[in-house]
């Protein structure tokens, strides 16, 4: 018998071979009807998977975790591939895995899909839903399989299991007359779903490569109860509203041109916005004991080498050749503060040294990938690196956690924690990666933070902390990271003076808070619908003359605010009133000041408010305290 250590710390026996559903099954009906795979001593396994020794298992649901979730996802995509092989026979299948908020399959097709084409394969997920056909799994020797996909005339298929390492078992699923290449997991049958919808359809290249075929990739979601996919669905028509692409035309804040794909051009109120978020940084970062750097944005081509990113990062590195030297235009902004640190001779005494820098980096992305502020190719990354004694290392850490916890705070935005360890494609020893990743599992106990473990995940020179933020619809934005490094100090030869007056190497953290300040306004602008809070609003008074007699004394009134560092602007057209205050409403202004016969006469104002409507006259100074108030308490 197997001794099985359950999520609650129950242990149950087993008989050796016992599938994850089984068990689930024992232990009682509705979690085996639930249940959408489980976390074997931290792996995902299917559901068929046979238990051979003692171990922790975890049997997950769609609503207990990701896993579960994606589990649920990955097994829609593939109702979906066979509602697609049924409908248009000809097509041929490529990928179709589940992605944080749904699933996609790429399809090669003869032309795009239709509006009428997705709404005929939805039907028909639902047909082979209602079939409740088992689902499963069975394994073949390389060659059989890809005997099997040349039967089909699978020839993405083919590629991809060519690309298999000799000698392993490939998997397959099978769902009535559907057999799909696949590692899994997936559900008992395709009746355990319930609501699905798809939602979206676009072009994408086979492998992400542009000189490759060119595909069909259909996104769908699905959830175990209809009225959750409403509730998504709604937040999807919210979202839309929210668009940041299309708030940031019609508030004139950023624009993409043709000239630049992926290259945003900031306009006069988007650049008020920027510079108050990077007036904001400079202020709180001055508070918390950090120096301001700034390096250049090209720098020779051994620099990347000797840091690694050439090896790790070259295929999104943009390159020149300066007096017929190969040059590195910057995707990260770290090498540059090695050189910083170098620059001089560190002594103990003056560890540790927080050097902050909002740098301008370029990284090369796929245009198909491009999108809004979200996906660019130059961003401007608000980074720090802070060099610091081994025995500094807890408190560098607990400070950056203290300081994204009021910097966020500062937007409305409450976040989560994810520890990522070492990824496959990294440097260094594994006592060098062992120590990194103790010390920041030890500081997040030591402040009792909740933190999901993202194995692998990590950077290629060290473990990290992520910070997810959630917006108002409850959307995950992963902005701000601090990840702790041997390696660049080591690479770099970076040394300080000890108290023994010896040479020794130093600690360095890498850390962003905003993550890129254009991805941030991105997600800001969606997260408020672009009615920005007064002290973040690109206009925070429009004035509005009521007739062309009423424009001096709306300039007088403008001037009086300017002094007191208000941004305001006047609406001086020969508009009727009504139509100005509905055009201040659309732009969002916080405050709207109606200027009359009345007002001109009493030295007063008449005050709308965005969020209060009409608040009436008030004496100039009145307001001017009122709007100052507002935005002080928030600085």
């Amino acid at each position: 018998m197997l001794k099985i250590t359950l999520k609650d710390g129950h242990v149950m026996e087993v008989e050796k071979e016992t599938t994850i559903y089984e068990v689930a099954q024992k232990i009682s009906e509705g979690l085996a009807r639930m249940a959408t795979c489980g976390i074997v001593n931290g792996e995902v396994q299917d559901l068929r998977y046979e238990l051979k020794e003692d171990c922790t298992l975890s049997i997950e649901t769609f609503e207990s975790s990701i896993e579960g979730k994606k589990a649920y996802w990955h097994t829609t995509s593939h109702v979906m591939a066979q509602a697609v092989k049924r409908l248009f026979p000809k097509t041929k299948l490529a990928i179709g895995p589940a992605i944080d908020n749904g699933f996609y399959y790429d399809f090669d097709v003869e032309k795009p899909f239709t509006d009428e084409d997705k709404e005929k394969i939805e039907q028909e997920m639902k047909k082979i839903i209602k079939e409740d056909l088992k689902i499963e799994k069975f394994t073949l020797p390389k060659d059989e399989a890809i005997k099997l996909m040349k039967e089909k005339d699978e020839k993405y298929k083919i590629e991809l299991i060519e690309d298999l390492p000799e000698g392993e078992e490939i998997s397959f699923y099978k769902q009535g007359e559907f057999t799909d290449l696949c590692a899994g997991p997936h559900l008992i049958s395709t009746g355990k779903l319930k609501a699905v919808k798809i939602l979206t359809s676009s072009s994408a290249y086979w492998r992400g490569d542009e000189n490759r075929e060119s595909l069909q990739r259909i996104y769908g979601i699905s959830y175990p109860k209809a009225s959750a996919l409403e509730e998504y669905l709604n937040m999807l028509e919210e979202a839309k509203k929210r668009d940041h692409k299309k708030l940031g035309k019609e508030l004139e804040l950023f624009m993409i041109a043709p000239e630049g794909p992926g290259f945003p051009f900031f306009l006069p109120k988007g650049m008020v916005l920027r510079n108050v978020l990077e007036d904001y940084w400079r202020k709180i970062h001055k508070e918390h004991g950090y120096v301001e750097i700034k390096t250049p944005m090209i720098l020779n081509e051994e620099l990347w080498h000797r840091s690694g990113h050439w090896d790790h990062y070259k295929d999104n590195m943009y390159t020149t050749k300066i007096d017929n030297v190969d040059y590195g235009v910057k995707p990260m902004n770290c090498p540059g503060g090695m050189i910083v640190y170098k620059s001089k001779m560190h002594s103990y005494r003056e560890l540790p040294i927080r050097a902050g820098e909002l740098g301008l980096v370029h990284r090369h992305e796929k245009s198909g990938e491009l999108n809004g502020l979200f996906r660019v190719r130059c961003f401007t990354q608000d980074d720090a690196h802070i060099f610091c004694l081994p025995e500094q290392i807890e408190e560098e850490i607990k400070g950056v956690i203290a300081l994204v916890d009021e910097v966020y705070s500062k937007f409305g935005f409450e976040f989560t924690i994810e520890l990522s360890t070492r990824p496959e494609d990294s440097m260094g020893s594994d006592e060098m990666w062992e120590l990194a990743e103790g010390a920041l599992a030890k500081v997040l106990k030591d402040l009792g933070k909740d933190y999901v473990l993202n194995e692998g995940d990590g950077a290629f020179y060290g473990p990290k902390i992520d910070f997810h933020i959630k917006d108002c619809l409850g959307r995950d934005w992963q902005c701000g990271t601090v990840q702790l490094d041997f390696q660049m100090p080591e690479r770099f030869d970076l040394t300080y003076i000890g108290e023994d007056g010896e040479k020794h190497r130093p600690v360095m953290l890498h850390r962003v808070i905003f993550g890129s300040i254009e991805r941030f306004i991105g997600i800001i602008t969606e997260h408020f619908a672009g009615a920005f809070p007064t002290w973040l609003a690109p206009v925070q008074v429009k004035i509005l003359p009521i007739a062309d007699a009423h424009i001096d004394y709306a300039r007088t009134v403008k001037e009086k605010l300017e002094k007191e560092g208000i941004r305001v602007e006047i609406d001086e057209r020969g508009e009727k009133i009504g139509y100005k205050i509905r055009e201040a409403q659309l732009q969002k202004i916080p405050y709207m000041l109606v200027l009359g016969d009345k007002e001109a006469f009493a030295k007063t104002v008449g005050v709308r408010s965005r969020k209060d409507g009409d608040i009436g006259a008030v004496k100039e100074e009145e307001f001017i305290a009122k709007i100052k108030q507002e935005v002080e308490q928030f600085k």
